[in-house]
């Protein structure tokens, strides 16, 4: 194995292993430097994201889903079920069989490609050289015409609440308990904690949110945050905001959670804690001071639109660098570095970036709010759908939330789509797309949408942009 690499990728999650396949594409000689270790100690691909993150949670999302409904829904559709039973570390088995499947593929993609896989950890040297120091902590040097810095996240930790075998959990930690907890408590309500709170809740835990801002998914467009206040409230969660946790103490096997909130202090006996407070770069150790790369004041890496550091040759994409922590936005990062540092012309559009919470009602999301668009002026007009008038929706039992889509009055394009409700997450492919081709509201009004199905509510949405809806009452009409 020669030393030398066009390219040297650091990290295989999904910003790093699309990077390297896309490289490797283009005619690269291309390495990806990887040190995770998955269950048994064994070498993986695909980062948290396949490994700890995305996938397994929503392999678990999943079945907490259909066991909620064989048990609480399926009567109202004439279907009596009995003697359900609940094997969680079947559950568990089933998620972790998943992503060693998925990560098993990223294996073969790299073998397909002739991707070289560098098993260790990987720090940046002066001139584009990289150490790898391997699981053994054998040291290896590497030289390489460009290096693609992308190491992603690790969960933030809270010093107040410090871990504690699998009492005390971060979001990796409480993919793996065997059994349900009586009461959780969940530090953090935003998108981690909302998800995990949903998988135990559904099986039965009394799950208590602490969230320290005073207002509920403050990115998310208002409206739809309300909806899913309430809908969660009515799902059993226990959002409490404005309440910062304070301290945690473990005896025995309960937590003892302190928090204050705007009556004072507080003490909740647990037998679960999730600290789920959001994520930060992981770039200790991956860049040695002799590389000169530069971070910025928040403790990511530096780069330019291209995504390229201070350091002509060295790239940095994902989570370590500026913009929201997406599996998706590292991909589509990863692909651009590729393409430019082969001479192609390639961007991001980060204007129509997705975002998805994958609860039930999913959450999802793109583009502007109406609280942005109110603050930077813009001339808009909103049309929303409720998912009770959809015929689709109706059949299959699931009538909460709604669609609603932001239109510019002077140009009819679509300034941003907001849902909350089934298959939120597919539904906004379609917005995604229209914004992405600068569609208006009247292309989406002219387009057919097959009867029946959950897609006419993003119709319905765009013919009531413009006071025309069918299948509800209009503010206007033209």
């Amino acid at each position: 194995m020669s030393n030398h690499y066009d390219v040297i990728v650091i990290g295989a999650g999904p910003a790093g292993y699309v990077a390297a396949i896309r490289c490797a594409q283009l005619g690269m000689k291309t390495a990806c430097v990887e040190k995770w270790l998955n269950k048994g100690d064994k070498p993986a691909l695909g980062g948290t994201c396949l490994n700890v993150g995305c996938i397994p949670s929503k392999a678990l999302l999943e079945a907490t889903e259909f066991y909620h409904s064989a048990v609480h829904g399926f009567e109202d559709l004439g279907i009596t079920c009995s003697d359900i039973k609940l094997d969680v570390p079947k559950m568990i088995s089933r998620k972790d069989k998943i992503v060693a499947e998925l990560t098993g593929g990223i294996e073969g993609l790299f073998k397909a490609n002739g991707i070289d896989w560098l098993v260790g950890t990987g720090t940046v040297l002066a001139d584009k050289k990289v150490r790898v120091t391997a699981l053994d902590d054998t040291p290896s040097n590497y030289s390489a015409n460009n290096i693609i810095i992308a190491t992603g996240s690790v969960p933030i930790d809270l010093p107040i609440t410090p871990l504690e075998s699998d009492v005390v959990v971060d979001s990796s930690g409480a993919l793996e308990w065997q059994s349900v907890p009586g009461k959780l408590c969940v530090i953090g309500a935003g998108i981690i904690g909302l998800e995990l709170g949903s998988v135990w809740r559904r099986l039965g835990s009394e799950v208590v949110l602490l969230e320290a801002m005073d207002s509920f998914l403050p990115m998310v467009d208002a409206q739809v945050a309300k909806d899913a206040m309430r809908t969660f409230g009515k799902q059993g969660l226990d959002i409490r905001l404005s309440t910062r946790v304070t301290g945690s103490s473990v005896n025995g096997d309960k937590v003892t959670v302190r928090y204050q909130d705007s009556d004072g202090d507080h003490e909740m006996l647990v037998d679960k804690l999730i600290v789920a407070v959001g994520r930060r770069a992981y770039v200790h150790g991956v860049l040695s001071d002799e590389a000169g790369v530069e971070l910025d004041e928040r403790g990511l890496i530096h780069v330019n639109d291209s995504c390229e550091t201070n350091v002509p040759g060295i790239y940095a994409i994902g989570d370590v660098v500026r913009g929201p922590m997406l599996a998706h936005k590292g991909s589509e990062e990863g692909v651009m570095v590729a393409e430019r540092i082969s001479g192609e012309t390639s961007s991001v559009n980060y204007d129509v970036m997705p975002n998805v919470i994958y609860t039930h009602p999913e959450v999802a999301w793109v583009g502007k709010t109406e609280e942005q668009l109110k603050a930077d002026g813009v001339d808009y007009q909103a049309g929303t759908f409720p998912f009770a008038a959809s015929g689709r929706a109706k059949a299959k039992g699931d009538v909460g939330g709604l669609v609603k889509i932001l239109r510019d009055k002077k140009t009819d394009r679509m300034l941003g789509a907001h849902i909350i409700g089934p298959s939120a997450s597919e539904l906004l492919g379609q917005s995604v797309l229209a914004m992405e081709f600068d569609a208006t509201i009247e292309d989406i009004a002219h387009t057919i949408h097959a009867h029946p199905t959950l897609s006419e509510a993003m119709h319905e949405a765009a013919l009531s942009a413009d006071g025309r809806a069918i299948h509800i009452a209009n503010r206007k009409r033209r």
